[in-house]
């Protein structure tokens, strides 16, 4: 049976979303199309609160949306790139005047506090005004002249993009693959997670209005949508940011049409303090805890596990909590006090509860962090009390996991060598960061086996736009932001005019 609205909702363009946000809408497949299904999508801070619907696409409706994309994929190729760019442009400026609405959707339908709403977005926008402003210089053609003629080292489109996106940060996710794939020439499907599908499926419908019917499209459902979009003849390329695991089975999946893949996956990110590190730096120290908690602590670039110098350990730890104990206020994301506010999911926050559980069984001292701000919302919703972990193990699964939500380990170390062999014990390659004098720290970073390092900070508040960001080991493949993350959606086409086109040694 189809999923009906309650009363409270309003149907816009197909889609029911609370009356609270009626102004927003999402677009379905087309306009022709009927959505069979709308499934909820809950408040984690309330979740008998509905905060909208989105439609759940059939295997079928995504063929159709590919089939959109292969259609208007040669049409959008021949477009000069400085289109492309104003038509990108254009978007961007809607979704800035749109922003104060987004930010509650997003805030509302994901659990994140507002603030971080706010940077989510504005991290989106500062990668898609990157990506204009060097998508020309990026993908003209490289001439060459040499010895015998010349070679033109051109950058072609690829053609339709899967893009599979995760719940974590669905707008820069989701942009992050869009911006690029649409300015180097090519199409997209776009599925989202079901665990944040409004905000951005509100984004996509204002980036996709602004540009020629098919070029983006976007579907939502269930894992066999994503089948489709990985085994689908006319796909040429996969974006995908989530798990370890999901992209194993889609690289299988792919495996019988060869395709290209920027798979952006897990981290198990560590932490090193060396012991010339300061521990009264409170500035400092808050950037490592925002560092382990932000979002709370559901980001794959996160700093998840802390191995500190045995000399400092202590002391390391009683600052740790005092900065954390001024940072952390859980509670609803729509108060302006909270710096932290629930789990996204209750999958999710009951898998981060069974690694603490599981430490604590096997000996672990658990330390709650922060004050919980509102304790009747507490109570009901997906939150968990930020916790550090003491005395674990290094291979207990607190440390060895991803936990992805709001509590770290912190162990200590003997010298460099022993935290180095630490922080690459492990599947992940993604991010890492080292703490303490500068030059030390870069020692010691140069010596981690990680896509990226942070010197003194770390996760978010490290990022560059301008530089690439992506995984090594099971972390993944290939590369996201910088002039890599827009050569990423082209192929290297090499044409050669040489003066002589024959070769000496081949006879008459």
């Amino acid at each position: 049976m189809p999923m009906r609205p309650e009363n409270n909702a309003t149907c816009v363009k197909g889609v029911f979303l609370c009356r609270k946000n009626r102004s927003l809408s999402m677009p379905s497949l087309t306009a022709k199309n009927q959505i069979r299904k709308l499934a909820p999508r809950e408040n984690p801070a309330r979740p008998d609160e509905i905060v909208g619907y989105y439609p759940v696409n059939t295997r079928e409706e995504a063929a159709r949306a590919i089939d959109s994309a292969y259609r208007a994929f040669p049409g959008w190729a021949e477009t000069s790139v400085d289109e492309r760019v104003e038509r990108m442009r254009k978007a961007i400026q809607k979704i800035k005047d749109a922003t104060p609405e987004i930010v509650k959707l997003l805030s509302r339908e994901h659990g994140k506090p507002l603030y971080d709403a706010e940077g989510e977005i504005a991290v989106s926008l500062m990668w898609m005004e990157y990506a204009c402003d060097n998508a020309k210089e990026v993908l003209k053609d490289e001439v060459i002249e040499h010895d015998n003629g010349r070679t033109i080292i051109a950058r072609d489109p690829k053609g339709v993009i899967s893009a599979i996106t995760p719940w974590n940060y669905p707008l820069s996710l989701s942009t992050i693959k869009i911006a690029p794939a649409l300015l180097a020439g090519n199409t997209m499907v776009l599925k989202p997670s079901p665990f944040a599908p409004l905000a951005v499926s509100k984004v996509v419908e204002m980036i996709a209005d602004e540009f020629p019917k098919g070029v983006l499209n976007l579907v939502n459902g269930d894992s066999d949508i994503g089948v489709e979009l990985t085994t689908n003849p006319k796909v040429a390329k996969i974006a995908f940011t989530g798990g370890t695991r999901t992209a194993s089975h889609i690289m299988r999946s792919a495996a019988d049409t060869i395709k290209d893949m920027t798979l952006e996956l897990g981290g198990n990110d560590a932490a090193i303090i060396l012991r010339d590190f300061d521990v009264n730096d409170e500035r400092a120290m808050r950037r490592l805890v925002i560092s382990n908690f932000l979002t709370a602590g559901q980001i794959c670039m996160i700093a998840k596990r802390v191995y500190v110098d045995r000399s400092i350990y202590d002391r390391f730890v009683e600052k740790y909590i005092e900065a954390a104990n001024k940072w952390i206020r859980v509670g609803d994301p729509f108060n302006k006090e909270v710096t932290i506010g629930p789990v996204n999911n209750k999958r999710q926050m009951e898998y981060v509860q069974s690694l603490i559980d599981d430490a604590a069984r096997k000996g672990a001292k658990v330390i709650k962090l922060g004050k919980v701000l509102d304790e009747d919302i507490f109570e009901t919703g997906y939150f968990l009390q930020p916790t550090l972990v003491l005395g674990a193990n290094y291979d207990d699964p607190i440390v060895v996991e991803e936990q992805f939500g709001p509590t770290v380990p912190i162990l200590p170390f003997d010298d460099d060598d022993h935290a180095i062999r630490l922080a690459n014990d492990s599947i992940y390659g993604l991010t890492s960061s080292v703490w303490g004098e500068e030059r030390h720290a870069l020692e010691v970073a140069k010596r981690i086996q990680a896509g990226t390092t942070m010197i003194n900070t770390a996760a978010v508040q490290g990022l560059d736009v301008r530089f690439p960001f992506g995984g090594v080991k099971q972390s993944g493949i290939g590369r996201e932001y910088g002039k890599e993350g827009i050569l990423a959606y082209t192929d290297t086409h090499v044409i050669n005019i040489p003066k002589v086109g024959e070769l000496p040694y081949i006879p008459e």
